[in-house]
């Protein structure tokens, strides 16, 4: 039985790791590499650095950050944000990301997935999926840093990135995302109907507590967080724990 990864998510903007509500109202809590460093030690199974705003502002993701990180670090690090080319996706990769997450450039132009699955490997190619409610009980991919509604179906579009030749799914819930009532079960229950690939749950994290929820009530092989363990409400140890006695299978 494979074990299930609990993921830190630092959120970067302009060189610092922020935290906002649905998308909004940054706040800073600190230097990405320094933070990855203590999670590094805590026993995280990766790390995801996001920069929110690089595909809004049309910025590249900063990778002198990446590169400081990845001397620090050893466990694997997916970078995202601003990630629009094939050779962005070389050039995190050559700076010592593992894994490179695309967005809004893959709803662009879907054929990115497919090309930097054939270039790199489908192991390195994560497609990151924000999806909303509709007012019909579906749920709508939205890009841009949670800006800009696509009207794209997400359970249509996690079958097509999956076909495309994505190796994983970063699923965030804009429902959920900050607001610490727990992960969004319904909308990763849907997707994981109809994908055979990973998915990582990420959006509404509220406790350690929201973890075992999650294990327990849906087939995601990971679950990632920021506030909880930005804010040291809890370690990634005493997740790792909690979850360990409830006979979830995790990394100790």
């Amino acid at each position: 039985m494979l074990t299930k990864r609990i993921i830190p998510c630092l959120d970067v903007k302009e060189g610092k790791v922020v935290k906002g509500i649905n998308f909004v109202g940054i706040k800073d809590v600190g230097d990405p590499v320094e933070i990855a460093k203590v999670y590094n030690a805590e026993g995280a199974d990766e790390l995801v650095f996001l920069d929110i705003t690089a595909s809004f502002e049309e910025r590249k993701t900063m990778i002198d950050v990446v590169e400081r990180t990845s001397r620090e670090v050893f466990i694997p690090l997916t970078v995202g944000g601003g990630v629009n080319s094939i050779e962005d996706i070389k050039n995190l990769l050559r700076a010592g990301a593992d894994k490179v997450s695309i967005n809004s450039a893959a709803v662009r132009n879907p054929n990115l997935i497919s090309e930097g699955a054939e270039s790199f490997g489908s192991q390195c190619i994560v497609v990151a999926i924000d999806g909303k409610r509709r007012a019909d009980g579906g749920f709508n991919v939205f890009v841009k840093g949670g800006r800009e509604d696509t009207g794209i179906d997400a359970i249509e579009w996690a079958k097509k990135v999956e076909k495309l030749g994505a190796g994983e799914i970063l699923l965030t819930s804009m429902d959920k995302d900050g607001t610490r009532d727990g992960f969004d079960i319904e909308f990763l229950n849907e997707v994981l109907k109809v994908v055979n690939i990973p998915v990582i749950a990420s959006g509404g994290c509220g406790d350690i507590d929201s973890f075992y929820e999650v294990f327990k009530e849906t087939d995601c092989d990971a679950a990632l967080a920021a506030s909880i363990f930005h804010y040291k409400e809890a370690t990634i140890g005493e997740v790792k724990e909690y979850l360990h006695e409830r006979s979830i299978e995790v990394r100790l």
